[in-house]
């Protein structure tokens, strides 16, 4: 990951002269933090009006025999959806001896920067092996860690963590269909669906 790649965003253009091009200077604070600004206005409210953590753990009541539930409206189920109703793990939790959580799951990558009321849900996921996903490359990595470099050099601190939720179905489509439905409703920055509109200046090499 390269500042200039970081900074593109924001530049105008390269400069004229046959001469080497400057490099360019880390991303401003200003503009960080107004990037994590209108990302709290549009996700804020979604936190405030979320399920709480005793309706969560009934929210989607799916049979494992069958994978499916009472409730097949994803979109339904992705508006009850309270991402605080999970335990926020380290995001090197894959490393430990013995994983936490195994099988089919929704993960979401969430910061809770110390000057905003609300958190904020950067990436939303889906696994069939909670346990090996997050291993090997993954493209949010990428922007976690371009995130938290330029983060790092304007002095503002992060507060990064990983939950995971296992009462999702065991088939691939409904699955996805509620991680699609998430997506849409909380629109985290470094899912690919979303990039283009929070013009996020964290971007990850190709894999």
């Amino acid at each position: 990951m390269t500042r200039g790649r970081q900074q593109e965003l924001f530049q105008g253009g390269g400069g004229g002269g046959g001469g080497p091009a400057p490099t360019a200077p880390p991303l401003l604070r200003d503009q960080l933090l107004e990037w994590q600004r209108r990302l709290a206005v549009f996700q804020g409210p979604l936190f405030e009006g979320s399920a709480s953590e005793h309706q969560q753990a009934s929210l989607f009541g799916v049979d494992p025999s069958t994978g499916s539930s009472g409730d097949e409206d994803p979109e339904g189920r992705a508006s009850r959806f309270d991402p605080l109703a999970f335990q926020a793990q380290n995001l090197q939790f894959w490393r430990w001896p013995e994983p936490p959580q195994l099988g089919p799951a929704l993960y979401l990558v969430m910061d809770r920067p110390p000057r905003l009321a609300t958190p904020l849900l950067l990436y939303v996921g889906e696994t069939g092996q909670a346990d090996r996903r997050w291993k090997g490359e993954h493209d949010c990595k990428g922007y976690l860690a371009a995130y938290g470099e330029a983060m790092g050099q304007a002095g503002l601190e992060t507060r990064c963590s990983i939950r995971f939720c296992c009462d999702v179905p065991p088939r691939v489509r409904p699955r996805r269909a509620l991680e699609q439905a998430l997506i849409r409703r909380w629109q985290p920055p470094f899912n690919k669906e979303t990039r283009q509109r929070w013009s996020t200046p964290f971007t990850s090499d190709p894999v």
